[in-house]
């Protein structure tokens, strides 16, 4: 129903319920009765946890491809903890293709367990032997399987399952091998409840027959009525000789029932009828075989005296030939077992080692007489009597389990049930009752009572107290939950079974004892059900004798009683307990003592039994929620309900409601006994109307500025407060207000009486569907507002007027008109109509129609001027959304209230902005929200006639400013409805299109032009901008926010939070407006307006100062000639100094972006020559080229090696990696100035192998230019190309070519890097090349070397043929030479390398850095020609900039 949007309706007993006819608690009670079954019908996902649970299975087949053989399938469950089965064994024959025997018996293939499973073979003794050999049938085990039930335990659904099997040993011991091509193939179902609970949940289960598979013993909760006397044995396992044999026999086991008609009681399992006779299954050559398996005995009660079990042994082998007489296997000996003992109790439960008797024919069994004289079982030897049999080390080993509610095994409890047999035990056996196991007790509930009444029969003074100690003790077991199924049986028995005529007596001596010696005692509910069902039983049989004497001894126990719960402690207690536990259960004792005593009587007796009660001195009382529990059974028994006893107990009941209720204790409990007592709805509780509002609801009123203490309205309460209300009539409202004499009491109670109004309106005061509650209330509070009209108007208005009261009385009709649940508009038709006939249009009640002074509309007329001026700030708001709601009569009388208000206005101040801007502004809000519509628009328009013609022309002369400007405004505000209207109609279709901007746009100069409305100008820009964001109009969008940037100025005044804006300064929100319009122009390509912003941007901060933001910018300066890097930044801290020089060239962390000190980090970095045609064009000079190199630049780039991953220690260059940065300018260097901004900074990262390929590249471009400057005899000094063929040749430092060739030429990088064989391989090349120019090299160097380096030459030619010959080269110096010496001549740029470096700028000094930032600097610092110097510097948190440089 909440789905289709539709309402509850009450109903009881499937009709439904007028609301008239019954009172509000009591149709409370039904809605939330309905809401709970319908929240618990909608979590059935979640269903509450059951008490029983049962397992349905149904055998399907067995799936196996070479079977041959019958097989017994047992099914049982299992408890993996305990390490036992749980549940009695179901049985299914197989056929010898895997199918169920009988197809056509459904109860022999499917069972219901209250799972494992074993095979057995039906067949050969020894699987594969030849079937020549023997006819003779034999049982062997075949495997197990399992499955876990906690996987059922999440599915609803039946699901089939296949179940491995794994195989055995042939002697019995389970493998390890899951026979896969072998399986069960069953379907599980878990399904929760009772018996008769999955009979009607299930009923398709049940359609046909089904087995029920019994657990073992009694479930957890005893069902009463249940009858079982099923004995399980067990055949557990044997010892036995070879019998003169040479291997171990193969032992079968028969199990027989016999001393009476046995027949068919022997059960292998459920599913299969029963046998005269079992045979176990026969484990190959095993003299100590194991059994474990389980028959089920049903015998009946009769049988079990004179049964016994007999176990014949014998020995199966298909070799010895069968007995040519009998044609029986070879036995060998018998057991046996007696059912009943000599002294009338059945067998014990557990394991019995039975005597293994030697017989070797069948016919010395054929009189059971002969053997029953013997002993049976080890334990029943006398010492000395083992030579009476044969061979005593044989042995035999059964276990037995009674699950009886007919016999008992407990000695104990069967000297007590034969108590007449053995008196003199009687004082033994009593007590011994307390020791007897519970399930014990209730399995014979009945017999037991009836022992120990009978025993109090025969000697109350001697046994009394006894008796009622035991009887105390079994009433007591009923409370445990696994036999509180049996109160209905001690029930039966008290009404039905019960004899004791005369038990009352003593019970009632036995009972004060105990109340006076405080005893705990929980069994005060039953004890005087049997007191009063004994008195019945006696005055049935006297004709009524002894009744005062009764009714005297019953007024001395309750005299007990009060004094026993008069007694206080403090906390938890003993005495607090027991009193607790009577408490519980004394409303019932009330309802039993009706049947002997009148409702006056009994009522007294309740009356001074809670009276006795202690009073609540003590907050952490444990008694004080009993005390109530107790009082809201008494009020719902009939004792309450019947008037004469009502009266009686009335006043207690209030008083002790009062008590807590002024204490704000247990409001829950409160409430309900509230609710019960006002569903009555009787004249006495309706003349305590007056009082139970003013004394139960007056504590709460003075709590309700308590938001915590609101709740206490919620549920119940909510239906006693309108039930009380819908009770009141004049009468009683005239008593109800004499309480308040004083005009500050009775303002205060309407304050908080409207306040409690306003709460039960709330929204999320009922679900959403209890319409029919809602309008009950609502009902009420129109009724209440009625009577209480008078009263407003007598006591608060003109020279009575008081602001609060007026001020919460028209919200709370605002507020109630709004209700949604009040919006008949919104109903079907249907509804509407049944709404309109029962209780009216109640918005047009409240506003205009509920008297002559009760109305809105009425009472503010009957106000003056002065008055309505302090309420109008407050009020032109919610009248507004009053007279939005489209009801016509409602607009129709509350619309011209506006026009009163701006006259009263006029006439205080000359004008009326404040009412026209509140006016303008609720409007924009409350039609965003949806609210008004055309017919509101035309109607508002309709109060300019109001403003004129007038009567005489000087009242029209003294009007005329005041009517127009009073048209002006309502044309105004009419304007700005069409607006609002086409602007909700275009928004209503939820697409971004030219409508809806346009419409937007017309609002926002609306506001802006003809209102000069800020605020609302400032809305509709963000609103414009959201829907060109939406668009993907990043240009427009970026124009519409800069409307609002335009209003901003750079100020420090303070701006409060709006919209989207934190509190900040108008500076800060104009940076964050500029910031955000250049993002969007940006993301629409127009890139000429952020330049702009960006500008003034700049500027701003450079103006205040703000290195915060200027640190997001970068410059490249210009240095001075020769100037050296410390300089440079010596230069830059005298003009900054209060920055700190950061001393490394990393990017900054957020701790120093976020810092309020001042940094500079400056560091080198290196042109990046545009021009690269000139540069490599031959015939160019070299002056040419180094111009070119260094001016005319826009992009620089800087280096930062850093090592990624683990670095090898060994070779660095692994892990090398090299971060290039690339920063382009806003224009070129050297220009206007000697820096210019950074306007593009891209980063790279280069990997270990492109860094080598580089550096090598670079390398062989420094010796080609050396080399033909050496040639060409440029170089007047030969030490440049010394040195660099040195580092080359003699790389001591970092390894030269070697290191490379260890990083990347290993077939590990290789194998592990496919993507860089092209990389690899020009690595190789540029080795190769750079070998070459190496060797050529060293013949210019050595034409030209002075004669005192010759020792350093020969060492760098035999260096150099070790590293060639590592690389694999062999070429022929002088061919080589020929080839290149004219392409080396051409060769003229100068650069200086290092092989670890890229182009940098040599001359700096490191002083200035730390040791890890030089000595990475070093590493990629070369030489070069250019005199000029370029530096990058980083102003971190500054205002200003600093642009130096040549």
């Amino acid at each position: 129903k909440m789905k289709l949007g539709l309402d509850l309706v009450p109903r009881r007993d499937f009709s439904m319920v007028d609301p008239d006819e019954i009172s509000i608690t009591e149709l409370y009670r039904l809605v939330s009765s309905h809401t709970f079954m319908l929240t618990r019908h909608r979590r059935r996902e979640a269903p509450p946890q059951a008490s029983m649970h049962h397992l349905f299975l149904q055998m399907k087949s067995m799936m196996s491809s070479n079977l041959g053989e019958e097989l017994e399938v047992f099914y049982s469950v299992y408890d993996s903890r305990e390490m036992r089965p749980i549940s009695e064994r179901f049985f299914v024959r197989l056929n010898k293709q895997g199918l169920p025997k009988s197809p056509e018996k459904t109860e022999r293939q499917c069972t219901l367990f209250v799972v494992t499973s074993t095979c057995v073979c039906a067949g050969r003794m020894v699987a594969g032997e030849k079937k020549s050999v023997s006819n003779t049938q034999y049982k062997r085990p075949y495997g197990c399987a399992v499955i876990s039930v906690a996987d059922l335990l999440t599915a609803d659904f039946k699901d089939d399952h296949v179940l491995k099997i794994y195989s055995y040993y042939h002697k019995g011991l389970l493998k390890c091998i899951c026979v896969y091509s072998v399986g069960l193939n069953v379907s599980l179902q878990l399904l929760h409840g009772d018996m008769e609970q999955i009979r009607k949940d299930y009923m398709r289960l049940f359609t046909r027959n089904v087995s029920i598979t019994k657990r073992l013993g009694f479930s957890d909760i005893i069902i009463p009525g249940e009858i079982r006397n099923d004995l399980y044995v067990t055949l557990e396992r044997g010892e036995f000789e070879k019998g003169g044999k040479s291997v171990a026999r193969n032992v079968e086991v028969t199990v027989y029932l016999l001393g009476g008609d046995g027949q068919g009681l022997v059960c292998c399992g459920s599913g299969e009828p029963g046998v005269d006779e079992h045979r176990s299954f026969v484990l190959y050559h095993s003299n100590s075989p194991r059994w474990a398996e389980q028959i089920k005995l049903p015998i009946p009660l009769e049988m079990f005296h004179g049964t016994h079990l007999r176990f014949e042994l014998r020995h199966c082998s298909s070799k010895i030939p069968l007995s040519k007489e009998k044609g029986e296997k070879k036995l060998f000996g018998f057991s046996f077992v007696p059912l009943m003992q000599d002294d009338g109790r059945p067998l014990p439960d557990g394991t019995h080692e039975l005597i293994v008797h030697k017989c070797e024919e069948t016919a010395d069994l054929q009189d059971p007489a002969r053997y029953l004289k013997l002993p049976f079982s080890k334990a029943s030897l006398q010492p000395g009597n083992n030579q009476t049999i044969k061979n005593s080390k044989e042995s035999f080993w059964i276990q037995s389990s009674l699950c009886s509610t007919k016999l008992t095994q407990n000695g104990d409890m069967l000297d007590l049930l034969k108590w007449r047999v053995h008196p003199d035990r009687i004082i033994d056996c009593l007590p011994k009752l307390k020791d007897i196991d519970g399930t014990e007790i209730v399995k014979f509930l009945q017999d037991t009572l009836d022992t120990l009444f009978g025993i109090l029969d025969e000697s109350p003074q001697r046994y009394g107290l006894k008796v009622f100690d035991c009887l105390v003790h079994v009433i007591n077991l009923l409370q445990d939950s696994k036999f509180q199924l049996f109160k209905p049986v001690m029930d039966n028995y008290i009404e039905n079974h019960f004899a004791g005529a005369l038990s009352y007596r003593d019970l009632i001596r036995v009972l004060k004892w105990y109340l006076s010696e405080i005893i705990y005692l929980q069994a005060s509910e039953y004890l005087f059900k049997y007191i009063v069902q004994s008195r019945r039983l006696y005055a049935a049989a006297t004709g009524g004798q002894n009744e005062e004497e009764f009714r005297c001894s019953v007024h001395e126990l309750f005299k007990s009683i009060h004094l026993f719960l008069s007694h206080e402690s403090k906390g938890i207690s003993p005495i607090t307990h027991t009193q607790a536990v009577f408490l519980r259960s004394f409303p019932t004792v009330c309802c039993e003592l009706l049947k002997i005593f009148s409702m006056r009587e009994v009522a007294n007796l309740a009356r001074d039994t809670l009276s006795s009660l202690p009073a609540l001195t003590h907050t952490d009382c444990p008694l004080q929620a009993v005390k109530l529990q107790c009082m809201a059974k008494t009020v719902d028994s009939p004792l309450y309900i019947n008037p004469e006893s009502r009266c009686v107990l009335l006043p207690v009941v209030l008083r002790l409601l009062h008590t807590h209720l002024q204490e704000q204790r247990e409001l829950v409990l409160c409430a309900n006994i509230l609710t019960s007592m006002l569903t009555l709805n009787t004249p006495a509780t309706v003349s305590l109307t007056p009082k139970l509002i003013y004394i139960l609801f007056g504590q709460y009123f003075s709590k309700l500025n308590n938001k915590s203490d609101v709740c206490v309205f919620q549920g119940e309460f909510v239906a006693c407060l309108l039930t009380l209300l819908q009770q009141l009539k004049d009468k009683e409202y005239q008593q109800l207000l004499s309480r308040f004499p004083t005009k500050d009491e009775l303002t205060s109670f309407l304050l908080q009486l409207f306040t409690v109004f306003r709460i039960l309106i709330r929204p999320d005061m009922f679900p959403k569907d209890w319409t029919v509650m809602r309008l009950v209330a609502n009902n009420v509070i129109i009724t209440t507002i009625l009577y209480l009209s008078d009263t407003l108007r007598n006591n608060f208005l003109n020279e009575k007027f008081d602001f609060k009261v007026w001020e919460s009385y028209f919200y709370l009709c605002i507020i109630f008109i709004n209700q949604p649940c009040l919006q008949l508009e919104m109903f079907p038709p249907s509804k509407r109509k049944k709404v309109l006939e029962k209780y009216g249009d109640m918005r047009v009640m409240i506003g205009c129609e509920i008297s002559a002074c009760g109305s809105i509309w009425h009472l503010w007329r009957h106000m003056t001027g002065d008055y309505k001026l302090n309420l109008i700030p407050t009020l032109i708001g919610p009248f507004m959304e009053v007279t939005l709601v489209p009801q016509l009569d409602l607009r129709n009388v509350l619309i011209p209230i506006f026009h009163d208000m701006m006259d009263c206005e006029q006439q205080r101040s000359g004008n009326f902005k404040q009412v026209e801007a509140k006016l303008i502004d609720k409007l924009d809000g409350l039609m965003s929200e949806g609210k008004g519509d055309e017919t509101y628009r035309e109607l508002f328009n309709n109060i300019i006639p109001l403003f004129g013609p007038y009567p005489s022309l000087l009242k029209k002369i003294e009007r005329e400013t005041w009517r127009e400007s009073g048209v002006s405004h309502i044309a105004t505000v009419t304007r700005l409805m069409e607006r609002l209207l086409d602007y909700r109609d275009c928004m209503k279709i939820g697409e971004v299109d030219g409508k809806t901007m346009g419409c937007t746009v017309n609002l926002l100069n609306f506001y802006k032009t003809e209102l000069n409305k800020e605020e609302m100008y400032i809305r509709y820009i963000h609103k414009l901008y959201e829907l060109h964001l939406k668009a993907q109009n990043y240009t427009e969008a970026s124009y519409t926010l800069l409307l609002y940037d335009e209003l901003l100025e750079w100020t420090e005044r303070p701006l409060r939070e709006f919209l989207t804006y934190p509190m900040q300064s108008e500076w800060q929100r104009k940076e964050c407006l500029h910031l955000t319009i250049v993002h969007n122009f940006d993301r629409g390509k127009c890139w000429e307006n952020c330049i702009i912003l960006c500008r003034e941007l700049a500027n701003q901060y450079e103006a205040y100062y703000d290195y915060r933001n200027l640190s997001k910018m970068r410059f490249v300066c210009r240095g001075n000639d020769y100037e050296r890097l410390e300089a440079f930044q010596q230069r830059m801290l005298s003009e900054f100094p209060h920055a700190i020089a950061m001393q490394h060239a990393n990017l900054p962390d957020q701790t120093i972006h976020q810092a309020d000190a001042q940094y500079l980090q400056i560091y080198a970095v290196c042109p990046v020559p545009e021009n690269q045609d000139v540069l490599q064009r031959d015939g160019v000079p070299n002056n040419i080229k180094s111009f070119y190199k260094v001016n005319h630049i826009w992009r620089f780039r800087y280096d930062r090696p850093f090592h990624k991953g683990t670095k090898d220690k060994e070779n660095e260059f692994k892990s090398l990696w090299v971060e290039r940065t690339t920063l382009t300018l806003a224009q070129s260097l050297p220009g206007i100035s000697r820096w210019f901004e950074v306007e593009k900074r891209e980063l790279v990262e280069m990997s270990p192998l492109e860094n080598a390929s580089e550096v090598i590249e670079n390398k062989t471009l420094q010796l080609r230019t050396l080399i033909a400057q050496c040639q060409m005899r440029q170089m007047l000094n030969i030490n440049p190309l010394t040195m660099c063929l040195n580092g080359v040749i003699d790389a001591a430092v970092n390894g030269g070519l070697a290191r490379y060739q260890e990083a990347f030429f290993a077939k590990d990088y290789i194998a592990n890097h496919p993507e860089d064989g092209e990389k690899i391989t020009r690595l190789r090349e540029l080795m190769f090349e750079q070998a070459h120019i190496l060797e050529f090299g060293l013949a210019v160097h050595e034409k030209f070397v002075p004669q005192d380096m010759r020792p350093l030459h020969k060492k760098l030619v035999d260096q150099f043929h070790v590293m060639r010959s590592s690389l694999g080269i062999q070429v022929c110096l002088t061919d080589w030479q020929l080839e290149c010496t004219h392409t080396f001549a051409k060769f003229i740029l100068c650069f200086s390398f290092s092989p670890l470096s890229y182009p940098a700028v040599n001359r700096y000094s490191s002083s200035s850095l730390s040791s890890q930032a030089s000595n990475e600097v070093s590493n990629i610092t070369g030489q070069s020609e250019s005199s000029d110097e370029v530096f990058n510097m980083q102003v971190r948190n500054s205002k200003i900039l600093s642009v130096l440089g040549n």
